[in-house]
């Protein structure tokens, strides 16, 4: 559920703070007040394409934060990503900059916002006012129907990942078997000068440690000798000091059990710089002064730097180009050989993907009989008489084959008697559009709502429908009033509405204001008591001015909601 919903210089919202409760939240406010603002807001915090348009004006930056309840899904997201939970409660925020920068935090971590949209399915849909007005493609439908029937798209995304893959190693193959030919000499000359250079990965980086100890080896020996002197060989030395340093503090010791610590601290001391000193000495005795072995070293590394400069800054690059080559080599010498395993992979990959491609258009099948049913009494309970179904149309050709399977959906209506079955996003009513989508909507979550309450883990999801509701009116809107209530009673519903027929079904019933403050417009929320309900209700059914029976038809209609 969604708890708080803030905002901060996003569009015209200078700060706005909205708490929200279970069942149904209702929104309503004069046209341009910021009601469908907040709406867009909560769409960026599930990880919805930001723009440097939503900074308010002369603000540096917007911030857009909200915090739901934490569902065992989510948290399983959070652990994949590496972010660590927050108690009961998600703590997402946006921050837009005015330059197109923008960074997001999950529990107050910094995040991404793949990580947004990863945790959406899990807290809540957004059903903006776009997608209802708009076309309604064949992607979406298909998405409502794959939800509804629980599809598991998996399996098909990965077969047909495996089969694309080989299909089009197979086509280069095939294609650019003549490039290949006229490569070979080059790819031949290059293998055979890597191979004859026999260079090792890290060798580059070992020599020239090798190369800077041999050029400075006097430095070396003198600096070492230094400080084995220093440490160890010299009359003045460390370790004599310790020495005597230590012959003391036993002394001290004997009478004074304190010091016993201090004593045997000090012994470590002078074992230390002992050690430190016999591996100075030892190292003198490995630098030796070699011009030979230098200039072999210097030859060594221009030989491999000139591998380097051609075939990659670093020399693991160049072990791997001579792989490649190699690689590429041995595919036109086995060229026959290669495209007989490439034609079986294929073959083997394409029987996977038309099995699992078959098993998801016969879940569709089921699931669509079950949604074109349920969906058309949920479209005639919302004062329509239509009917509704769900065209599955399979192309089984490979040229149709996509990581979602080869079947295309189509929702069908006729929204008056005798009339043609016809596509839904040809409907022209909008407000036959807007009841459609509702009933479709509903039907859909409710169906997820019982597949996830079989699960221990059933913990139902924020719904968010902006301005559902446009093109309708009287009886229509009632209706789509008692179906949002009904459905707020399995999950918490927020809608944006100017319907009085629909806010009167309110559990929270909130009011967005615009007003002007020292000259800049602000957005305001107030959640509203029953007093100031329907004082709202009687406003949303009579205008500006109220009066004494908008007042008394507010009043009956929330009695008769309730």
């Amino acid at each position: 559920m969604l708890l708080e919903l803030r905002a901060e210089n996003y569009a015209v919202i200078d700060h706005a703070i909205a708490v929200f409760g279970p069942g149904l939240n209702l929104l309503t406010g004069e046209t341009g007040a910021g009601k469908s603002i907040l709406v867009d807001a909560l769409a960026l915090l599930m990880g919805e394409k930001a723009s440097s348009d939503v900074v308010r004006h002369g603000a540096d930056k917007a911030v857009v934060a909200c915090v739901f309840e934490s569902t065992p899904g989510a948290e399983l997201v959070l652990e994949e990503n590496g972010i660590d939970p927050d108690g009961s409660e998600i703590i997402l925020r946006r921050e837009i900059q005015s330059s197109g920068k923008g960074r997001v935090y999950v529990n107050n971590q910094p995040a991404t916002v793949a990580v947004l949209r990863h945790l959406a399915p899990e807290l809540a849909l957004v059903h903006a006012q776009s997608q209802t007005l708009g076309a309604f493609d064949q992607a979406q439908q298909r998405g409502l129907l794959d939800r509804y029937a629980g599809c598991q798209l998996e399996p098909v995304a990965a077969a047909y990942a495996a089969w694309r893959q080989v299909r089009i190693q197979l086509e280069e193959m095939e294609r650019d078997e003549q490039d290949r030919l006229r490569m070979a000499d080059l790819w031949s000359f290059q293998k055979k000068e890597i191979e004859s250079a026999r260079p090792a990965a890290g060798e580059d980086e070992a020599l020239e440690i090798e190369r800077r100890v041999l050029a400075n080896a006097e430095k070396l020996y003198a600096a070492a000798m230094g400080a084995y002197d220093v440490l160890y060989d010299g009359s003045a030395s460390a370790e004599v000091a310790l020495g005597a340093a230590l012959k003391h503090l036993e002394e001290v010791a004997r009478y004074d059990g304190r010091f016993a610590d201090a004593t045997q601290q000090l012994i470590s001391a002078r074992a230390v710089v002992g050690d430190v000193g016999e591996t100075m000495r030892a190292y003198t005795e490995d630098i030796q002064a070699s011009p030979e072995r230098l200039g072999e070293i210097e030859d060594r590394l221009e030989v491999l730097d000139r591998l380097k400069r051609k075939y990659g800054p670093k020399l693991e690059q160049v072990l791997a180009h001579g792989e490649e080559v190699t690689r590429k080599l041995e595919e036109i010498e086995n060229r026959d050989e290669t495209l007989k395993k490439l034609r079986g992979d294929l073959h083997r990959t394409a029987e996977a993907y038309r099995g699992a491609a078959a098993t998801l258009s016969r879940e569709r099948t089921i699931g669509a009989k079950k949604l074109e049913k349920l969906t058309e009494a949920q479209i005639n309970s919302l004062a329509m008489k239509v009917a509704f179904k769900i065209k599955l149309t399979d192309n089984v050709l490979e040229n149709a084959w996509t990581a979602h399977g080869w079947g295309q959906v189509e929702c069908r209506i006729a929204t008056n008697a005798g009339e043609p079955m016809k596509p839904l996003d040809e409907i022209a009513s909008g407000g036959e559009m807007s009841r459609v989508l509702l009933a479709l909507k509903v039907t859909v979550e409710e169906g997820a709502s019982r597949a996830r309450a079989t699960t221990k883990t059933a913990v139902p999801r924020t719904l968010v429908f902006d301005e559902i509701d446009t093109g309708i009116g009287g009886r229509a809107a009632e209706a789509v009033g008692q179906k949002l209530k009904s459905l707020s009673r399995t999950q918490q519903v927020l809608c944006v509405t100017h319907l009085p027929q629909i806010a009167a079904f309110a559990d929270q019933h909130f009011l967005i204001e615009k007003h002007e403050q020292q000259g800049r417009t602000r957005t305001a929320i107030h959640l509203l008591d029953e007093g100031s309900r329907t004082e709202e209700v009687a406003r949303m059914l009579s205008g500006a001015k109220l009066t004494e029976t908008s007042i008394r038809h507010a009043e009956h209609m929330l009695k008769t909601s309730r």
